[in-house]
């Protein structure tokens, strides 16, 4: 599947592989079937033409093997002298007009105790006959293959073509028949007869063969001898044996063998002499054991077929680029509105919703697309006029919450040192909300000349209703500690007005405070808050001794205990919200109470104001870039 380049050119690829493919298959399948339906053919008619022309060779050597046969009755059964001898082959080659001569070859002394030789042979010589008696110095018939075999085996066969210089002077086979006479009872071998053909004849016929534009056909004899082929110099000099021994060709010898051993079929052929590819188809003919091959050349065979190749990859190759030009032109159909849309959407990227959609007709999926278009556009300029409807109420609630914080920080003191009068009296707070406004809250007030009443406390949640809540408890406590009271009366009466009618559900933690300025008595409640940090005048820094009171706001009717402690010179008390001990850095690491301790007994006697602004600095510091998750709030009383 092609995944680059742009739809298009994705789309014309595609189609065009796959035709060709389709392409390929069919003609491949076409090819393929077409070749074998002409091989088929061709072998068909290579096997009735073969045949044909075998049956033509063997109805002229048919009556060629009579004529000894007939010979041998007229011998055995006529006692004849010579004339009557040379009359007999006279009237036979009359009679037989395929046969080139004639001869009856006697045993040496058979005919004549007198004669070494007499074998008379009559042939045919220009529209007459000649007769020459064989046998002599030069030519000893009797050693001949034509009259050797057939005393050796008493059977007739046909000789291997060759050119006869004692008798006929032509090229010639000469089909051989042993004849006998009785003496004593008993058949002995007295001589034989013959009958020549002419390999003229022979090669007549097969020259007649005609394959295709230069396909041909040939003869060979039972030891694989050419006795007709187009190349004359073959003929009688070389066997196929030969021939593929020079080119070292085993094909060539194995279809030799398939040829003397009388098969026949059709065959790859590596014979031809102009060494040209191609088909041979073989036969046997009849009792000569000759065969037949008629070569059949593979370019001209395939010649149609080659042709059929051509013009359908021609036709293939057309059709596929008419069918390039076709996917081009409909991809450019479809992608025409697509880079239209593409436009619309870079215009709209930019913020543009006033531009105009293209309005599609066709129907189809790039319609249903610019549909989508125009829908998106729309939706997003509603979303817009919201966003933009949202922006204004938020910035106008921003606005507010900054108002809110402003009057929230304004109930808180911001004026230190708080007490002028007081000289040997050091306090210092400091509130850092989380948000806009907070829960946390601190405040201090004179009960009279000699107390001062001090808390901080942390209201339960965040935001305006933690905010709203603080002020609530700052102004009871502030209007409760006017009374007069002590810390745990004061953290009881809050803690009743809180709870009645609390259907919020919040609550704070506060630490509450009175300290005497003149004998350095701390009087102090905890409501459920942090306990508060004991500075010694050496850098001790422990935990104040717990009161065990619950948070305000929860419930109605809570006791609160009270202790005392006696502040030396010098020592101080550090108030905190726990936006300070659970402060956690950017890997979730608490600030830790332990954490607190430590940066406090580093601060030894440091004034109110260095102490809250340097624990301030080492929370944010630890918690790095991590967000502030709590208010935080510290304050510092010291003598």
């Amino acid at each position: 599947m092609i995944k680059r380049g742009g739809i298009a050119f994705r789309m014309g690829a595609s189609v065009l592989t796959g035709s060709a493919l389709v392409f390929l298959v069919i003609f491949t399948v076409g090819y393929l079937n077409s070749r074998e339906t002409i091989l088929h053919n061709v072998e068909e008619n290579a096997h009735n033409l073969a045949r044909r022309i075998a049956h033509r060779i063997e109805l002229e050597l048919a009556p060629v093997e009579k004529v000894p046969d007939n010979l041998d009755v007229v011998l055995e059964t006529f006692a004849m002298d010579e004339s009557k001898i040379i009359g007999v082959l006279r009237g036979t080659l009359h009679i037989n007009q395929n046969v080139f001569g004639s001869a009856i070859a006697f045993e040496p002394y058979a005919f004549d105790p007198a004669r070494l030789y007499y074998s008379p042979y009559l042939s045919r010589k220009g529209t007459g006959f000649q007769i020459t008696h064989l046998g002599g110095k030069g030519y000893h018939y009797f050693y001949q293959d034509w009259y050797q075999i057939p005393r050796e085996t008493g059977k007739s066969s046909w000789s291997e073509p060759y050119y006869d210089e004692g008798g006929g002077d032509i090229l010639m086979a000469t089909y051989s028949l042993p004849f006998y006479r009785e003496k004593e009872g008993k058949p002995y071998f007295t001589g034989v007869i013959t009958a020549d053909i002419s390999l003229e004849w022979l090669e007549k016929i097969v020259s007649e063969i005609r394959v295709l534009q230069s396909g041909y056909g040939f003869l060979i004899s039972r030891n694989g001898s050419f006795i007709t082929h187009p190349e004359k110099g073959w003929v009688l000099n070389e066997t196929i044996f030969s021939i593929a021994e020079a080119r070292n060709d085993a094909e060539l010898r194995a279809i030799g063998r398939r040829m003397l051993a009388g098969e026949s079929g059709f065959f790859p052929f590596t014979g031809d002499i102009q060494k040209r590819s191609g088909l041979v188809y073989i036969t046997p003919i009849g009792f000569s054991k000759w065969s037949l091959g008629i070569f059949f050349p593979e370019k001209e065979l395939m010649a149609d077929l080659d042709a059929f190749r051509k013009t359908a990859i021609s036709l293939g190759i057309s059709g596929l680029l008419v069918l390039i030009l076709m996917v081009w032109l409909v991809s450019r159909t479809i992608t025409r509105p697509l880079r239209s849309l593409s436009a619309v959407a870079r215009d709209m990227a930019t913020g543009n919703l006033e531009v105009t959609v293209p309005a599609l007709k066709s129907g189809d999926e790039v319609a249903v697309l610019a549909e989508s278009f125009t829908f998106m556009k729309n939706s997003l300029k509603e979303h817009i006029r919201d966003l933009l409807a949202s922006t204004i109420a938020k910035e106008h609630i921003e606005s507010e919450l900054s108002i809110a914080t402003d009057i929230q920080m304004s109930l808180l003191p911001k004026i230190f040192p708080p007490f002028l009068d007081i000289p040997d009296f050091d306090l210092h707070a400091l509130l850092k909300p989380a948000r806009e406004v907070g829960g946390d809250l601190y405040d201090f007030c004179r009960i009279d000349d000699e107390r001062v009443c001090f808390f901080l406390g942390d209201v339960s949640g965040k935001g305006v209703p933690a905010a709203l809540f603080m002020a609530v408890t700052m102004t009871m406590l502030k209007a409760t500690a006017a009374k007069g009271l002590n810390p745990d009366q004061i953290l009881r009466e809050v803690n009743d007005q809180l709870s009645r009618d609390n259907t919020t559900g919040m609550f704070v933690t506060l630490f509450c405070g009175i300290v005497n300025i003149r004998t350095r008595e701390l009087l102090y409640a905890n409501g459920g808050h942090n306990p508060p940090v004991l500075l010694g005048r050496g850098g001790e820094a422990v935990f104040l001794e717990g009161t065990d009171g619950v948070l305000l706001g929860a419930m109605e009717d809570m006791d609160y205990a009270m202790k005392r402690v006696t502040l030396a010179e010098g020592e101080g008390l550090f108030l905190y919200s726990d936006g300070v001990t659970e402060a956690m850095d950017e890997e979730d690491r608490l600030y830790s109470d332990e954490r607190l301790l430590g940066v406090l007994k580093d601060m030894g006697e440091l004034s109110s104001a260095k102490v809250v602004a340097g624990v301030v600095e080492s929370v944010l510091a630890f918690a790095g870039k991590a967000p502030q998750a709590d208010d935080i709030t510290v304050m510092m009383v010291r003598f």
